[in-house]
């Protein structure tokens, strides 16, 4: 397989070519630039569930700082103070940096189910939500570079499972263990596509998604849930 080295190239690379690309079709420039970094740092997510500790910890150690940074447009259209901004960021800080981190090392197997396009699928949604702003394209573009970065690790990773010998070309044992739908634990699979629809409907019930798809939104709803969320973060 890749190393992480390669992995991380790779999608660098791809990331400079998107950001460049977002810029020629008219993105604001500090959209295109965070597009190119997310699909730089994406090249690494699959790797989150490997054993050995530098991909878990250059990824959650980014993910830490970076998140609540991109959750900021989110807490202001939910109407939060600055001082509420500054909780909630620390509070998803230390989430993101040391719960979700020693979850992941716990109940993960490297090349399980994070190795799969249902969980790039996954991980590209997640960067929808997270990359909440009034622009639904910008949201498309950078969710885009999430998946862009992701399906390098993966596309690597079946390529350098191929290997030539004697002049003949060879499969690996990881040969179809990167880019796959399914895996060999039943559990897994069932706690994958639970996540991917639970996290397909969230998008789904964007305000901006729903009004695009032509569907009624009750912001009385979401006024309420902002409020609630709100007086949480407040106490």
């Amino acid at each position: 397989m890749a190393n992480f080295q390669t992995h991380v190239t790779t999608s660098t690379v791809l990331g400079v070519g998107y950001a460049g690309a977002g810029i020629v079709l008219n993105a604001p420039i500090d959209s295109a630039l965070i597009a190119g970094g997310l699909c730089g740092i994406s090249g690494m997510l699959p790797d989150v569930d490997s054993s050995s500790g530098r991909p878990i910890r250059e990824i959650m150690n980014f993910a830490a700082a970076v998140v609540p940074m991109l959750m900021i447009e989110r807490m202001r259209h939910l109407g939060l103070t600055p001082e509420s901004m500054v909780l909630a960021g620390g509070i998803m800080y230390l989430l993101v940096r040391f719960v979700f981190a020693d979850w992941l090392r716990r109940y993960t197997v490297h090349r399980g189910m994070f190795h799969s396009i249902p969980a790039a699928l996954i991980f590209a949604e997640l960067g929808f939500l997270v990359c909440g702003c009034d622009n639904l394209q910008l949201r498309y573009y950078k969710a885009g570079a999430v998946f862009l970065g992701v399906m390098s690790h993966l596309l690597l990773d079946e390529i350098y499972s191929l290997q030539m010998y004697r002049g003949r070309l060879r499969l690996k044992k990881s040969f179809g263990t990167a880019l796959k739908f399914w895996g060999d634990s039943t559990w897994a699979n069932v706690s994958t596509y639970a996540k991917l629809i639970a996290v397909t409907a969230m998008v789904l019930g964007e305000p901006l998604v729903m009004e695009k798809l032509g569907a009624p939104v009750h912001h009385d709803i979401y006024t309420t849930a902002n409020q609630m969320l709100d007086t949480v973060i407040r106490r």
